[in-house]
């Protein structure tokens, strides 16, 4: 049979050249970068209470969005699958908004209805609760634009899983709760881990949408995306570098323990391992 595109090698050559003028050669630069100016720079920089605040802010938040994601994501995937609705595609289109809306005007928005005298704020205000330049302010921006993640990653698993499935195991006798947890759940497993990862590694880096409620508070609401563009501001070029690995580092091996364990599910469920 003919193919379509070119053999083996010569499709893998062109594929590791894109990567390499994407992903590996800035990657490599900025840890050369980093290398260069010495271990003495990069201790200095990275070993400052400031620095840890950020940080301890930056992966809280993005972790805990991701956990809420997975839950209400997973709630959502499953009504967009499951039902047929008055209004499903305009309810489809607005769970890809976060995509396509740029993410500066997700953060003048989400903080102008946060704020004290927001719509939500308002509201919340006489409870006690402050939202707006707040750590929680920061959690709801992450989730935002995480959403979309875990919806695109677990719908098609739920469209295709087999509901004859689910027939057989009502038939044996089992709850809906019963059916779902040990039927349904260990399928979507892989998928929903996937979904909560991608959006875990998206709110890491999320600057435009989280600036402008965050309210940029050294050691309180500063994330480190704020703090690396405030050390390239100041030239100070060491630090911010320094700063940059170290999240490069740490995400990278998050992302490839949860990797790891989707492989897991998966080789465990009989899948074919991503």
């Amino acid at each position: 049979m003919k193919r379509i595109l070119p053999g083996f090698g010569l499709s893998f050559g062109f594929t590791m050249l894109y990567l390499s003028f994407v992903v590996l050669i800035p990657l490599a630069a900025l840890l050369l970068f980093t290398v260069h100016n010495g271990w003495e720079t990069f201790w200095n920089a990275v070993n400052d209470p400031r620095v840890f605040a950020a940080f301890r802010l930056s992966f809280s938040a993005a972790l805990m969005a991701a956990l809420i994601n997975g839950v209400f994501g997973l709630l959502v995937a499953w009504v967009m699958a499951r039902y047929s609705f008055f209004g499903k595609r305009l309810m489809d289109g607005m769970i890809d908004l976060p995509f396509a809306l740029p993410t500066a005007v997700a953060g003048i928005a989400l903080t102008s209805l946060y704020t004290e005298n927001g719509w939500i704020g308002s509201l919340l205000a006489p409870l006690g609760i402050e939202v707006a330049f707040t750590p929680i302010g920061v959690t709801i921006a992450l989730t935002f634009i995480g959403l979309p993640f875990v919806v695109r990653m677990v719908e098609p698993v739920l469209k295709n899983l087999d509901k004859e499935v689910e027939e057989a195991s009502a038939l044996l006798g089992a709850t809906p709760v019963k059916t779902f947890l040990t039927v349904i759940f260990p399928v979507l497993a892989p998928a929903l881990l996937a979904g909560m990862a991608l959006a875990f590694a998206r709110a890491l880096g999320e600057y435009g949408s989280v600036v402008f409620i965050a309210g940029n508070m050294p050691m309180q609401t500063e994330i480190v995306p704020l703090l690396i563009m405030t050390k390239l501001e100041q030239f100070d070029y060491g630090g911010a570098t320094a700063i940059a690995v170290v999240m490069l580092v740490v995400s990278f091996l998050l992302l490839l323990f949860t990797n790891g364990l989707q492989w897991l599910l998966s080789k465990r469920l009989g899948q074919k391992g991503a």
